[in-house]
């Protein structure tokens, strides 16, 4: 039997760890694909909210829930830092192999020697482009025609190691970063299963083979990185705020309170044939020339017009454009920082 420690933590690594465990209860059907999730290594719990409670990771939360329903006893770890004593319990587990979905943390040579067979690493992205911290978002700012997903042998330089799998989507250019995320977890924990599976049948891993192309890479996201330049076109700004859905999200201000906008579209892209909606205008930037009962209300870019669907006022429910346009009087005309 293959023995594996997965490592992750937000929750769309919780939903491949779940496609992992189910998996694995069916492969003990057939012997020679047997393999068990012995532990989980994932990050501590961290505050949120005024009172700074503990919540712990998804991937915990998860394997938590499926150790009480199924009377399972994975190991779960939590540390903050992988030292020679988090070593030592996770080796004493006997594992074959590390899987790895966003976890979050680098490791080392020293952990990568506790696994007969090393580790894979799945990353949301055709490897070698977008190596690094950020590919979904990245590719929806490039406002690429195609993503996919990589699963990789796992090396000490970033992203860089073989391959073992790789699928291509096409995009549509209406995708969020949390729709593409949810995909690669669901699509790429099935190529998963069949590696471990095939690994647990012949004891080495599938064949793999060399990265090709030209390498790139992606910075990690900031917080202010939403804040909205209404100077730049409308297909940028649409892609922005998808790429930035559903962290940190995509936001401007009206007389200095912060407005997120939650859902828009470039009228080039929604309504092109629309003769009610303007293409371009001579207005500044960021000013809201209009409310479209049937679109949303429209805003003029600095190259384009935006359609904005949902918006949310800090502190406020988030609205649909109808809902909004209700409560906002003089909205119209204003312009947008």
């Amino acid at each position: 039997m293959l023995r594996v420690i997965y490592g992750g933590s937000p929750a769309d690594s919780a939903k491949t760890l779940e496609l992992i465990l189910k998996d694995s209860v069916m492969s003990a059907s057939i012997p020679e694909h047997e393999y068990k999730v012995v532990g989980v290594l994932t990050n501590p719990p961290s505050a949120h909210g005024r009172h700074k409670e503990l919540i712990p990771t998804e991937v915990e939360t998860y394997a938590r829930i499926w150790n009480e329903a199924r009377e399972d006893d994975i190991k779960i770890f939590t540390p903050e830092h992988i030292g020679q004593a988090e070593r030592e319990q996770i080796a004493a587990l006997k594992p074959d192999i590390f899987v790895c979905f966003a976890y979050g943390h680098i490791v080392g040579p020293k952990f990568f020697s506790i696994f007969r067979l090393g580790g894979i690493n799945l990353h949301p992205s055709l490897l070698p482009k977008y190596r690094g911290a950020t590919p979904v978002p990245a590719c929806i700012l490039n406002q690429d025609t195609e993503t996919g997903f990589s699963v990789q042998k796992m090396s000490q330089e970033i992203d860089e190691g073989d391959l073992l799998y790789q699928q291509r989507i096409s995009l549509t250019g209406t995708e969020t970063a949390g729709m593409l995320l949810k995909n690669a977890a669901l699509y790429g924990g099935t190529a998963i299963t069949n590696i471990l599976r095939e690994t647990a049948k012949t004891g080495v891993l599938p064949q793999s083979w060399k990265q090709t192309g030209m390498p790139s890479y992606c910075a990690m996201m900031r917080k202010f990185d939403g804040k909205i330049n209404w100077k730049d076109s409308a297909l940028k700004i649409d892609a922005q705020i998808r790429a930035y859905t559903p962290w940190p999200g995509s936001y401007t201000e009206s007389n200095k309170q912060q407005l997120r906008i939650l859902k828009a579209a470039a009228a080039s892209k929604v309504a092109i044939q629309d003769t009610n909606i303007p293409q371009n205008t001579s207005a500044v930037p960021g000013t809201v020339l209009d409310y479209n009962k049937q679109r949303g209300i429209l805003i003029q870019t600095g190259d384009g017009i935006l359609i904005v669907t949902e918006l949310q006022w800090q502190s406020k429910k988030a609205m649909d454009y109808k809902s909004f346009m209700n409560g906002a009087r003089n909205f119209i005309g204003t312009v947008l920082e």
